[in-house]
Protein backbone atom coordinates (compact mmCIF):
# COMPACT_ATOMS: atom_id res chain seq x y z
CA UNK A 1 0.00 0.00 0.00
CA UNK A 2 1.06 3.52 -1.02
CA UNK A 3 2.33 5.41 2.35
CA UNK A 4 0.55 8.80 0.85
CA UNK A 5 -3.17 6.47 -0.30
CA UNK A 6 -5.81 8.73 2.14
CA UNK A 7 -8.12 7.86 4.34
CA UNK A 8 -11.05 8.70 1.64
CA UNK A 9 -13.61 10.72 4.66
CA UNK A 10 -17.85 10.30 3.91
CA UNK A 11 -18.15 13.84 3.84
CA UNK A 12 -16.24 14.04 0.33
CA UNK A 13 -19.60 13.02 -1.65
CA UNK A 14 -21.84 15.07 0.57
CA UNK A 15 -22.00 18.78 2.16
CA UNK A 16 -19.58 20.57 0.19
CA UNK A 17 -19.43 23.91 2.17
CA UNK A 18 -15.56 25.27 2.67
CA UNK A 19 -15.82 24.16 6.55
CA UNK A 20 -16.32 20.90 5.26
CA UNK A 21 -14.15 20.21 2.51
CA UNK A 22 -11.45 21.57 4.93
CA UNK A 23 -12.39 19.03 7.51
CA UNK A 24 -12.31 15.74 4.85
CA UNK A 25 -8.73 17.29 3.26
CA UNK A 26 -7.39 17.75 7.16
CA UNK A 27 -8.43 14.33 7.42
CA UNK A 28 -7.20 13.30 4.35
CA UNK A 29 -3.74 14.65 5.24
CA UNK A 30 -3.16 13.30 8.93
CA UNK A 31 -4.33 9.40 7.84
CA UNK A 32 -1.82 8.88 4.91
CA UNK A 33 1.27 7.54 7.08
CA UNK A 34 3.83 9.12 4.63
CA UNK A 35 2.44 12.61 4.61
CA UNK A 36 3.00 12.51 8.30
CA UNK A 37 6.16 11.20 8.30
CA UNK A 38 7.26 13.60 5.86
CA UNK A 39 6.33 16.71 8.43
CA UNK A 40 8.30 15.15 10.75
CA UNK A 41 11.42 14.03 8.68
CA UNK A 42 11.30 18.17 8.25
CA UNK A 43 11.41 18.73 11.74
CA UNK A 44 14.33 15.83 12.32
CA UNK A 45 16.47 16.67 9.34
CA UNK A 46 16.23 20.58 10.51
CA UNK A 47 17.11 20.65 14.63
CA UNK A 48 20.19 17.33 13.70
CA UNK A 49 21.64 19.63 11.39
CA UNK A 50 21.15 22.67 13.71
CA UNK A 51 22.26 20.88 16.56
CA UNK A 52 25.40 19.69 14.82
CA UNK A 53 26.28 22.84 14.08
CA UNK A 54 25.98 24.35 17.62
CA UNK A 55 27.35 21.09 19.59
CA UNK A 56 30.44 21.34 16.59
CA UNK A 57 31.27 24.95 17.28
CA UNK A 58 33.96 25.89 19.10
CA UNK A 59 35.59 29.27 18.86
CA UNK A 60 39.05 30.11 20.38
CA UNK A 61 41.41 33.52 20.54
CA UNK A 62 44.90 33.82 20.76
CA UNK A 63 45.62 36.62 23.57
CA UNK A 64 48.65 37.32 25.35
CA UNK A 65 48.37 34.03 27.44
CA UNK A 66 48.01 31.56 24.81
CA UNK A 67 44.60 30.31 23.27
CA UNK A 68 41.48 30.25 24.64
CA UNK A 69 37.70 30.50 24.80
CA UNK A 70 36.65 34.19 23.09
CA UNK A 71 35.18 36.74 25.56
CA UNK A 72 31.81 37.59 25.25
CA UNK A 73 31.44 40.21 22.37
CA UNK A 74 31.53 43.73 23.55
CA UNK A 75 28.51 45.74 24.17
CA UNK A 76 27.56 49.09 23.79
CA UNK A 77 24.96 51.42 25.49
CA UNK A 78 22.06 49.94 23.50
CA UNK A 79 22.73 46.50 24.29
CA UNK A 80 24.36 45.68 20.35
CA UNK A 81 27.73 44.13 19.58
CA UNK A 82 30.33 46.88 18.79
CA UNK A 83 33.76 47.17 17.81
CA UNK A 84 35.92 50.11 19.58
CA UNK A 85 39.18 50.44 18.65
CA UNK A 86 41.10 53.21 17.06
CA UNK A 87 43.73 55.90 17.76
CA UNK A 88 42.82 59.31 20.30
CA UNK A 89 45.42 62.18 20.45
CA UNK A 90 43.44 63.36 23.54
CA UNK A 91 42.76 65.90 26.60
CA UNK A 92 40.24 65.67 29.11
CA UNK A 93 37.54 68.52 29.15
CA UNK A 94 35.87 69.87 32.00
CA UNK A 95 32.24 71.20 31.21
CA UNK A 96 31.24 72.94 28.15
CA UNK A 97 34.05 73.08 25.29
CA UNK A 98 34.47 72.18 21.31
CA UNK A 99 37.36 71.11 19.36
CA UNK A 100 38.36 72.45 15.49
CA UNK A 101 40.38 71.00 12.82
CA UNK A 102 40.67 70.39 9.34
CA UNK A 103 41.36 67.05 7.70
CA UNK A 104 43.68 67.86 5.46
CA UNK A 105 44.61 64.75 4.09
CA UNK A 106 43.89 60.71 4.33
CA UNK A 107 45.75 58.63 3.03
CA UNK A 108 46.17 54.06 4.21
CA UNK A 109 47.46 51.20 3.47
CA UNK A 110 44.62 47.61 2.52
CA UNK A 111 45.49 44.42 2.23
CA UNK A 112 44.64 42.65 -0.88
CA UNK A 113 44.38 38.84 -2.11
CA UNK A 114 48.20 37.62 -2.05
CA UNK A 115 49.03 38.02 -5.87
CA UNK A 116 51.42 35.13 -4.95
CA UNK A 117 50.56 32.12 -2.19
CA UNK A 118 52.36 33.66 0.95
CA UNK A 119 53.65 36.84 0.14
CA UNK A 120 51.21 39.40 1.75
CA UNK A 121 49.71 41.86 -0.97
CA UNK A 122 49.47 45.42 0.63
CA UNK A 123 48.62 48.34 -1.10
CA UNK A 124 47.86 52.09 -1.11
CA UNK A 125 44.53 53.29 -0.17
CA UNK A 126 41.76 53.93 1.96
CA UNK A 127 38.56 51.49 2.56
CA UNK A 128 34.85 53.19 1.86
CA UNK A 129 34.35 53.65 6.06
CA UNK A 130 37.68 54.23 7.57
CA UNK A 131 37.52 57.35 9.50
CA UNK A 132 39.26 60.47 10.81
CA UNK A 133 37.98 63.41 12.68
CA UNK A 134 36.82 64.86 16.06
CA UNK A 135 35.31 62.57 18.70
CA UNK A 136 33.90 62.94 22.56
CA UNK A 137 33.58 59.90 25.18
CA UNK A 138 32.89 59.50 28.05
CA UNK A 139 35.87 57.30 29.07
CA UNK A 140 38.59 55.54 27.43
CA UNK A 141 36.69 52.21 28.36
CA UNK A 142 35.56 50.48 25.49
CA UNK A 143 31.81 50.08 24.78
CA UNK A 144 31.18 53.88 26.40
CA UNK A 145 28.56 56.23 25.37
CA UNK A 146 30.72 58.81 22.51
CA UNK A 147 30.03 61.51 19.60
CA UNK A 148 31.92 61.81 16.75
CA UNK A 149 31.79 63.83 13.54
CA UNK A 150 34.14 62.66 11.06
CA UNK A 151 36.05 62.36 7.12
CA UNK A 152 35.41 58.89 5.90
CA UNK A 153 37.07 57.42 3.03
CA UNK A 154 33.87 57.37 0.23
CA UNK A 155 31.00 58.60 2.11
CA UNK A 156 31.97 62.41 2.91
CA UNK A 157 31.43 63.66 6.30
CA UNK A 158 29.69 61.74 8.67
CA UNK A 159 28.17 62.33 12.17
CA UNK A 160 27.55 59.05 14.29
CA UNK A 161 27.00 58.69 18.01
CA UNK A 162 26.90 55.34 20.39
CA UNK A 163 27.89 52.66 17.43
CA UNK A 164 24.79 52.24 15.95
CA UNK A 165 23.29 55.92 14.82
CA UNK A 166 24.81 57.39 12.20
CA UNK A 167 24.05 61.01 10.01
CA UNK A 168 25.26 62.12 6.82
CA UNK A 169 27.16 65.26 6.50
CA UNK A 170 28.19 66.46 3.03
CA UNK A 171 29.70 64.21 0.05
CA UNK A 172 33.06 65.64 0.65
CA UNK A 173 36.11 63.49 -0.16
CA UNK A 174 39.22 66.51 -0.02
CA UNK A 175 40.49 68.83 2.89
CA UNK A 176 37.22 69.13 5.30
CA UNK A 177 36.83 71.69 8.50
CA UNK A 178 35.28 69.67 11.66
CA UNK A 179 34.05 71.19 14.43
CA UNK A 180 32.43 69.07 17.57
CA UNK A 181 30.77 71.09 20.35
CA UNK A 182 30.09 69.72 24.21
CA UNK A 183 27.42 71.60 25.72
CA UNK A 184 25.92 69.59 28.97
CA UNK A 185 24.60 66.15 27.81
CA UNK A 186 24.18 67.80 23.63
CA UNK A 187 26.85 67.60 21.43
CA UNK A 188 26.87 69.26 17.68
CA UNK A 189 28.75 68.58 15.03
CA UNK A 190 29.40 71.09 12.02
CA UNK A 191 31.71 70.65 8.33
CA UNK A 192 32.97 73.65 6.34
CA UNK A 193 34.73 74.05 3.36
CA UNK A 194 36.29 77.17 4.26
CA UNK A 195 36.85 77.58 7.86
CA UNK A 196 34.40 80.07 7.85
CA UNK A 197 31.11 79.61 6.75
CA UNK A 198 29.37 76.14 9.25
CA UNK A 199 26.51 73.39 8.14
CA UNK A 200 25.31 71.45 11.19
CA UNK A 201 25.82 67.82 10.36
CA UNK A 202 23.77 66.68 13.72
CA UNK A 203 23.09 67.21 17.67
CA UNK A 204 22.91 64.19 19.52
CA UNK A 205 22.06 64.12 23.32
CA UNK A 206 24.29 61.84 24.96
CA UNK A 207 22.63 61.11 28.45
CA UNK A 208 24.49 60.86 31.96
CA UNK A 209 27.58 62.10 30.46
CA UNK A 210 29.74 63.41 33.33
CA UNK A 211 31.24 66.67 34.19
CA UNK A 212 34.65 65.62 32.58
CA UNK A 213 35.09 63.49 29.07
CA UNK A 214 37.80 63.07 26.20
CA UNK A 215 37.47 64.94 23.84
CA UNK A 216 40.26 65.13 20.44
CA UNK A 217 40.93 63.39 17.09
CA UNK A 218 40.78 59.93 16.11
CA UNK A 219 41.37 57.70 13.22
CA UNK A 220 40.25 54.21 12.37
CA UNK A 221 39.67 52.04 9.47
CA UNK A 222 37.57 48.50 9.82
CA UNK A 223 39.55 46.15 7.18
CA UNK A 224 39.01 45.63 3.41
CA UNK A 225 36.40 43.29 3.34
CA UNK A 226 37.50 40.48 0.67
CA UNK A 227 37.15 36.20 0.99
CA UNK A 228 34.36 36.63 3.82
CA UNK A 229 36.73 38.13 6.11
CA UNK A 230 38.03 41.30 6.84
CA UNK A 231 41.77 42.07 6.21
CA UNK A 232 44.23 44.69 7.71
CA UNK A 233 43.49 48.26 6.73
CA UNK A 234 44.79 50.90 7.91
CA UNK A 235 44.23 55.01 7.68
CA UNK A 236 46.65 57.70 8.08
CA UNK A 237 44.93 61.43 8.45
CA UNK A 238 46.42 64.75 8.66
CA UNK A 239 45.15 67.10 11.48
CA UNK A 240 46.01 71.08 11.23
CA UNK A 241 44.72 74.48 11.74
CA UNK A 242 43.50 72.56 15.28
CA UNK A 243 41.84 74.82 18.11
CA UNK A 244 41.02 73.53 21.25
CA UNK A 245 38.06 75.41 23.48
CA UNK A 246 37.81 74.51 27.26
CA UNK A 247 40.97 72.64 27.61
CA UNK A 248 44.54 73.58 27.17
CA UNK A 249 46.46 70.48 28.99
CA UNK A 250 48.81 68.33 26.89
CA UNK A 251 48.26 65.69 24.55
CA UNK A 252 47.69 62.23 25.70
CA UNK A 253 48.28 59.27 23.14
CA UNK A 254 46.03 55.99 23.20
CA UNK A 255 45.83 52.72 20.54
CA UNK A 256 42.57 52.03 21.90
CA UNK A 257 41.86 48.50 21.42
CA UNK A 258 44.63 47.45 20.34
CA UNK A 259 45.18 43.77 20.30
CA UNK A 260 48.65 41.75 21.08
CA UNK A 261 50.66 39.32 19.71
CA UNK A 262 50.89 35.96 20.72
CA UNK A 263 54.04 37.24 23.31
CA UNK A 264 51.59 39.39 25.11
CA UNK A 265 53.76 42.39 24.38
CA UNK A 266 53.56 43.70 21.30
CA UNK A 267 50.84 45.73 19.72
CA UNK A 268 49.31 44.05 16.47
CA UNK A 269 48.63 46.41 13.95
CA UNK A 270 49.43 49.07 16.16
CA UNK A 271 48.77 53.33 15.05
CA UNK A 272 50.65 55.81 16.07
CA UNK A 273 50.55 59.94 16.17
CA UNK A 274 53.54 62.20 14.09
CA UNK A 275 53.57 65.67 15.14
CA UNK A 276 55.04 67.91 12.65
CA UNK A 277 54.35 71.79 13.25
CA UNK A 278 51.53 72.71 13.84
CA UNK A 279 50.29 69.39 12.74
CA UNK A 280 49.29 66.25 14.05
CA UNK A 281 49.86 62.92 11.66
CA UNK A 282 47.53 60.38 13.11
CA UNK A 283 47.23 56.45 12.06
CA UNK A 284 44.79 54.32 13.29
CA UNK A 285 43.03 50.70 12.82
CA UNK A 286 40.22 48.87 13.41
CA UNK A 287 36.78 50.61 13.82
CA UNK A 288 34.09 52.26 16.38
CA UNK A 289 30.66 50.73 15.48
CA UNK A 290 28.48 47.88 15.14
CA UNK A 291 30.14 44.20 15.30
CA UNK A 292 29.29 41.54 13.02
CA UNK A 293 30.86 38.54 12.51
CA UNK A 294 32.86 39.83 15.42
CA UNK A 295 29.74 39.83 17.75
CA UNK A 296 29.73 36.29 18.28
CA UNK A 297 28.00 33.21 16.78
CA UNK A 298 24.59 33.69 15.47
CA UNK A 299 21.04 32.44 16.29
CA UNK A 300 20.31 31.71 12.54
CA UNK A 301 23.02 29.57 11.86
CA UNK A 302 20.84 27.11 14.32
CA UNK A 303 18.93 27.38 11.45
CA UNK A 304 21.25 26.47 8.58
CA UNK A 305 19.55 23.16 7.88
CA UNK A 306 16.57 24.46 7.22
CA UNK A 307 16.65 24.23 3.41
CA UNK A 308 17.29 20.81 3.31
CA UNK A 309 14.55 20.63 6.06
CA UNK A 310 12.11 21.92 3.88
CA UNK A 311 12.56 19.60 1.67
CA UNK A 312 9.81 16.82 2.95
CA UNK A 313 7.94 19.76 3.19
CA UNK A 314 7.59 20.23 -0.68
CA UNK A 315 7.53 16.87 -1.48
CA UNK A 316 4.28 16.51 1.18
CA UNK A 317 2.57 19.45 -0.36
CA UNK A 318 3.03 18.27 -4.22
CA UNK A 319 2.06 14.76 -3.24
CA UNK A 320 -1.29 16.22 -1.48
CA UNK A 321 -2.68 17.39 -4.49
CA UNK A 322 -1.05 14.84 -7.38
CA UNK A 323 -1.85 11.91 -5.66
CA UNK A 324 -5.90 12.14 -6.64
CA UNK A 325 -4.98 13.97 -9.69
CA UNK A 326 -3.00 11.70 -11.34
CA UNK A 327 -2.88 11.96 -15.45
CA UNK A 328 -4.71 9.66 -16.82
CA UNK A 329 -7.04 8.71 -14.25
CA UNK A 330 -10.39 8.96 -15.84
CA UNK A 331 -13.95 10.09 -14.23
CA UNK A 332 -16.98 9.71 -15.73
CA UNK A 333 -20.43 11.63 -14.66
CA UNK A 334 -20.76 14.83 -12.81
CA UNK A 335 -18.45 15.55 -10.25
CA UNK A 336 -19.86 14.09 -6.73
CA UNK A 337 -17.22 15.73 -4.74
CA UNK A 338 -16.93 19.53 -3.99
CA UNK A 339 -15.77 22.20 -6.44
CA UNK A 340 -11.99 22.46 -7.85
CA UNK A 341 -11.51 25.89 -6.66
CA UNK A 342 -13.02 24.76 -3.16
CA UNK A 343 -11.08 21.89 -3.15
CA UNK A 344 -8.12 23.70 -3.81
CA UNK A 345 -7.90 26.14 -1.01
CA UNK A 346 -8.94 23.49 1.28
CA UNK A 347 -5.54 21.83 0.19
CA UNK A 348 -3.22 25.08 0.16
CA UNK A 349 -4.98 25.37 3.86
CA UNK A 350 -4.11 22.40 5.46
CA UNK A 351 -1.06 21.83 3.89
CA UNK A 352 0.44 25.66 4.67
CA UNK A 353 -1.25 25.24 8.42
CA UNK A 354 0.97 21.70 8.68
CA UNK A 355 3.89 23.66 7.51
CA UNK A 356 3.66 26.24 9.66
CA UNK A 357 3.35 23.79 13.06
CA UNK A 358 6.05 21.46 11.76
CA UNK A 359 8.36 25.07 10.78
CA UNK A 360 7.72 26.52 14.31
CA UNK A 361 8.13 23.43 16.28
CA UNK A 362 11.61 22.61 14.08
CA UNK A 363 13.28 26.23 14.78
CA UNK A 364 11.55 26.83 18.40
CA UNK A 365 13.77 23.59 19.57
CA UNK A 366 16.81 24.39 17.57
CA UNK A 367 17.39 27.97 18.07
CA UNK A 368 16.73 28.10 21.68
CA UNK A 369 18.45 24.98 21.99
CA UNK A 370 21.29 25.55 19.94
CA UNK A 371 22.14 28.66 21.34
CA UNK A 372 22.13 26.86 24.68
CA UNK A 373 24.91 24.15 23.40
CA UNK A 374 26.68 27.25 21.97
CA UNK A 375 26.94 28.74 25.47
CA UNK A 376 27.50 26.20 27.17
CA UNK A 377 30.87 25.12 24.88
CA UNK A 378 31.99 28.74 26.07
CA UNK A 379 31.11 30.66 22.38
CA UNK A 380 30.24 34.60 22.54
CA UNK A 381 26.87 34.53 21.12
CA UNK A 382 25.74 37.75 19.44
CA UNK A 383 23.32 39.38 21.20
CA UNK A 384 19.29 38.93 19.88
CA UNK A 385 16.68 40.93 21.29
CA UNK A 386 13.55 39.09 22.14
CA UNK A 387 11.58 40.68 19.38
CA UNK A 388 14.03 38.94 16.67
CA UNK A 389 14.28 36.03 18.33
CA UNK A 390 10.37 35.69 17.75
CA UNK A 391 11.17 36.87 14.34
CA UNK A 392 13.61 34.09 13.53
CA UNK A 393 11.91 31.40 14.87
CA UNK A 394 8.38 32.43 14.02
CA UNK A 395 9.61 33.81 10.45
CA UNK A 396 10.65 30.43 9.17
CA UNK A 397 7.79 28.99 10.18
CA UNK A 398 5.58 31.26 7.86
CA UNK A 399 8.70 30.81 5.45
CA UNK A 400 7.74 26.91 5.83
CA UNK A 401 3.87 27.40 5.14
CA UNK A 402 4.32 29.85 2.41
CA UNK A 403 6.79 27.53 0.15
CA UNK A 404 4.26 24.36 1.05
CA UNK A 405 1.76 26.18 -0.17
CA UNK A 406 3.99 27.69 -3.76
CA UNK A 407 4.53 24.38 -3.69
CA UNK A 408 1.33 22.69 -4.19
CA UNK A 409 0.28 25.42 -6.60
CA UNK A 410 3.06 24.39 -8.82
CA UNK A 411 1.68 20.74 -8.58
CA UNK A 412 -2.09 22.04 -9.72
CA UNK A 413 -0.47 23.41 -12.41
CA UNK A 414 2.45 20.87 -14.27
CA UNK A 415 0.18 18.31 -12.75
CA UNK A 416 3.35 16.19 -12.86
CA UNK A 417 4.67 14.95 -9.71
CA UNK A 418 8.20 14.61 -10.08
CA UNK A 419 8.30 17.40 -12.18
CA UNK A 420 6.72 19.94 -9.48
CA UNK A 421 9.04 18.67 -6.75
CA UNK A 422 11.95 19.65 -9.17
CA UNK A 423 10.47 23.37 -10.00
CA UNK A 424 9.94 23.41 -5.82
CA UNK A 425 12.98 22.17 -4.99
CA UNK A 426 15.25 24.25 -7.52
CA UNK A 427 13.27 27.67 -6.56
CA UNK A 428 13.40 27.28 -2.71
CA UNK A 429 16.39 25.06 -1.81
CA UNK A 430 18.67 25.28 -4.30
CA UNK A 431 19.38 29.39 -4.17
CA UNK A 432 19.60 29.11 -0.52
CA UNK A 433 22.10 26.10 -1.00
CA UNK A 434 24.36 28.13 -3.26
CA UNK A 435 24.12 31.25 -1.56
CA UNK A 436 25.19 29.45 1.61
CA UNK A 437 28.49 28.54 -0.11
CA UNK A 438 28.90 31.94 -1.20
CA UNK A 439 27.62 31.66 -5.01
CA UNK A 440 25.43 33.58 -6.41
CA UNK A 441 23.70 35.61 -3.47
CA UNK A 442 21.87 37.58 -6.52
CA UNK A 443 18.82 34.23 -6.67
CA UNK A 444 18.19 35.63 -2.77
CA UNK A 445 16.81 38.55 -4.85
CA UNK A 446 14.56 37.25 -7.04
CA UNK A 447 13.29 33.79 -6.19
CA UNK A 448 11.26 32.30 -3.48
CA UNK A 449 14.66 31.43 -1.60
CA UNK A 450 14.76 35.25 -0.93
CA UNK A 451 12.71 34.59 1.96
CA UNK A 452 15.17 32.43 4.11
CA UNK A 453 16.05 36.33 4.52
CA UNK A 454 13.44 36.44 7.53
CA UNK A 455 15.98 34.50 10.09
CA UNK A 456 18.57 36.94 9.49
CA UNK A 457 19.57 37.55 13.23
CA UNK A 458 22.19 40.53 12.84
CA UNK A 459 21.22 43.72 12.90
CA UNK A 460 22.02 45.69 9.43
CA UNK A 461 23.44 49.42 9.40
CA UNK A 462 24.12 51.34 6.81
CA UNK A 463 27.23 52.61 8.25
CA UNK A 464 29.19 48.85 8.00
CA UNK A 465 29.59 47.14 5.12
CA UNK A 466 28.88 43.37 4.97
CA UNK A 467 30.20 40.39 2.81
CA UNK A 468 28.66 38.53 0.06
CA UNK A 469 28.15 35.81 1.86
CA UNK A 470 25.69 34.17 4.29
CA UNK A 471 28.25 33.68 6.40
CA UNK A 472 28.49 36.84 7.57
CA UNK A 473 24.75 36.70 8.62
CA UNK A 474 23.15 39.21 6.16
CA UNK A 475 20.89 38.95 3.40
CA UNK A 476 20.40 40.77 0.02
CA UNK A 477 16.91 41.80 1.06
CA UNK A 478 15.93 42.88 4.78
CA UNK A 479 13.84 40.28 6.36
CA UNK A 480 10.14 41.59 5.20
CA UNK A 481 11.30 41.91 2.03
CA UNK A 482 12.53 38.47 1.63
CA UNK A 483 9.71 37.09 2.89
CA UNK A 484 7.65 39.35 0.66
CA UNK A 485 8.58 37.96 -2.72
CA UNK A 486 8.18 34.00 -1.21
CA UNK A 487 4.54 35.24 -0.58
CA UNK A 488 4.64 37.06 -4.13
CA UNK A 489 5.66 33.47 -5.74
CA UNK A 490 2.69 31.20 -3.72
CA UNK A 491 0.19 34.04 -4.45
CA UNK A 492 0.88 34.17 -8.25
CA UNK A 493 1.41 30.20 -8.65
CA UNK A 494 -1.73 29.34 -6.14
CA UNK A 495 -4.00 31.83 -8.28
CA UNK A 496 -2.79 30.52 -11.26
CA UNK A 497 -3.90 27.56 -10.06
CA UNK A 498 -7.32 28.45 -8.71
CA UNK A 499 -7.69 30.12 -12.35
CA UNK A 500 -7.42 26.52 -14.35
CA UNK A 501 -9.47 24.94 -12.00
CA UNK A 502 -12.15 27.22 -11.73
CA UNK A 503 -12.31 26.89 -15.40
CA UNK A 504 -11.89 23.15 -15.02
CA UNK A 505 -15.30 23.40 -12.48
CA UNK A 506 -17.12 25.37 -15.99
CA UNK A 507 -16.25 22.95 -17.71
CA UNK A 508 -17.68 19.86 -15.52
CA UNK A 509 -20.68 21.25 -14.78
CA UNK A 510 -23.95 19.17 -16.43
CA UNK A 511 -26.27 21.33 -18.78
CA UNK A 512 -29.70 22.48 -17.97
CA UNK A 513 -32.17 19.76 -18.70
CA UNK A 514 -34.52 20.62 -21.60
CA UNK A 515 -37.80 21.90 -21.07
Amino acid sequence: MNPFTPHRSSQRAGRNGFPQVLHAEWTTFRTARGWVLAMAASVLVTVSLGLLIAGGVRSTCVTGKGEGPCPAPLLGPEGTAVRDKYYFVHQPLKGNGSITARVSDMTGQIRLPDAVPGVRNVAEGVVPWAKAGLLVRQSLKQGTPYAAVMLTGYHGVRMQHNYIHDVAGGPHDGPQWLRLTRSGDTVSGHESDDGRTWTEVGTVRLTGLPETVEIGLFATSPGALWDMARAFSQVTATFDQINLQGANGSWRRDDVGVGMKSDGKTPHHPGGVVESGDKLIVTGGGDIGPATMEGGLRADLMLTGGAVGLIPVLVAAVTFFTTEHRPGLVRTGPPAGPHPVRLLAAKAAVVGAVAFAAGLTASGIVVSVGLAMARANQNPIQPITLGTELRVIVGYAVLAAVAAVLALGLAALVRRGIAAIGLAVALVVVPCLLATAGLATWLLMITPAAGFAITQSVPVFAHVDVGPSLLEGHYPLPPWAGLAVTCGYAAVALGAAIAVQRGKGRRAEPLPAAE
